[in-house]
């Protein structure tokens, strides 16, 4: 179990904490492309790591993710009108390029005033169906991960984004969890035995060994952990592996899979998935939809259930409308979880415990290996953020301006 102190570390992800300058050490999938679809459409709002900011595409079809708050007067630019080439604030009308330049401020008399401002913007690259954004320091700023579906086409790439209302890290210990898949998703492992869809192939014979023998190992990016079941019959040893990638990614063992659970907020996440196939046409139908609604990743199951990135709160789930469970249908032996779709009971899983769950009442088992490996690679790179951040202060106030500006 983890100290109320520790688990504060792990969770807490705003610019002042540990947690949070370790993520901004790392570009982030801040949105899908098709949430800016067109050049010139309307401005999208994206809270990233408790930031809260405005994302467009402008007239020539690049992306720009700028502070939310107009830089004269605070105005949200979520207001703004995007047209020629940059995003007008509807207050005064300055208008924004998209790296943040000033590119007219018509209530101010002296032309030359723009060039001495800018708005703080970020870097922004658009690659595999998702636009990604830095967030941490200029001179920290790492290379562009290449993912391996980076390179193909919109037809052999598939992604789709919802919303869970509780911290990252408790979406994540469910991906890095095997022992759960049998039993919370039992209805679903079942019906995948009469599908002919290669992911529900992959993940068919999880329902027969609850039990798995999970083995894990630290890398340098991360983790991998094993999840190693026998089958009753076959005698024969199936050893699933997965990956690990800080800050949020885990390359899932069901096949080309790729999973990002990207916090907005302490208390809740934007959850990516990536499906990457090289000969099927996964991003196009009959596939694509085949594939959304075996898992339910569907806008049908997603918008009743509460967790599109539309849904109204009234709908989401949680305590007041008992996570949308059906018990008529436990009681009747249709369902076990009581919850429809695979990605449905993920959620309710997840949130179920709290926006923050008290980590310092748990009682890891052998099952939980990953899971507590996932905390160790979270701790250890707060720790280590919070001291790269403590030694940067300390040069900062080392340096000669610093001296001088001390100067009487």
């Amino acid at each position: 179990m983890l100290s109320q102190a520790e688990n504060e570390l792990m969770c807490r992800v705003g610019r002042a904490t540990a947690m949070g300058a370790a993520m901004r050490q790392y570009w982030l999938p801040a949105l899908a492309t098709t949430e800016l679809p067109a050049a010139d459409g309307d401005p999208v709002h994206v809270e990233l790591l408790g930031e809260h900011l405005v994302a467009f595409r402008d007239t020539e079809g690049r992306v720009g993710i700028l502070d939310e708050a107009c830089c004269h007067r605070g105005a949200s630019l979520l207001l703004g009108r995007v047209e020629g080439c940059g995003i007008r604030c509807i207050y005064h009308g300055w208008k924004y390029a998209v790296d943040g330049r000033v590119l007219e401020t018509p209530n101010v008399p002296d032309v030359k005033f723009k060039d001495r401002i800018r708005a703080r913007a970020y870097p922004v690259r658009e690659a595999g169906g998702l636009i990604w954004t830095y967030l941490g320091p200029v001179d920290l700023q790492p290379p562009f991960p290449e993912w391996p579906w980076h390179g193909l086409s919109s037809s052999h790439v598939l992604v789709t984004a919802h919303k869970v209302g509780c911290n990252h890290v408790q979406v994540l210990e469910g991906l890095v969890d095997s022992s759960h898949l049998g039993i919370l998703h039992s209805n679903g492992l079942r019906a995948s035995l009469e599908s002919k869809l290669a992911y529900a192939t992959k993940v068919a014979t999880m329902q027969f060994d609850l039990a798995p023998r999970i083995e894990e190992e630290p890398t340098d990016f991360g983790f991998h952990y094993a999840a190693l079941r026998t089958g009753s019959t076959s005698g024969v040893t199936e050893a699933r592996i997965t990956a690990f990638v800080m800050p949020c990614v885990v390359l899932n063992p069901n096949g080309d899979v790729a999973t990002l659970v990207v916090p907005s907020n302490d208390e809740s996440s934007r959850f990516f998935h990536v499906w990457w196939d090289l000969e099927r046409p996964i991003g196009e139908e009959p596939l694509r939809s085949e594939t959304l609604r075996f898992v339910g990743l569907d806008d049908g199951s997603l918008r009743a259930f509460g967790v599109a990135l539309d849904s109204k709160p009234a709908t989401v789930p949680a305590r007041h409308n008992r996570f949308h469970q059906d018990r008529i249908s436990i009681r009747d032996g249709r369902s076990s979880s009581g919850i429809t779709g695979l990605i449905e009971e993920d959620v309710v899983a997840s949130v179920s415990g709290g926006v923050i769950r008290d980590r310092s009442k748990e009682m890891l088992s052998i099952a939980d290996l990953a899971v507590g490996r996932l905390y160790r690679v979270y701790l250890e790179s707060a720790r280590r953020a919070a001291e790269r951040s403590a030694s940067r202060r300390n040069a900062d106030l080392r340096s000669p301006a610093a001296v001088r500006g001390n100067d009487p």
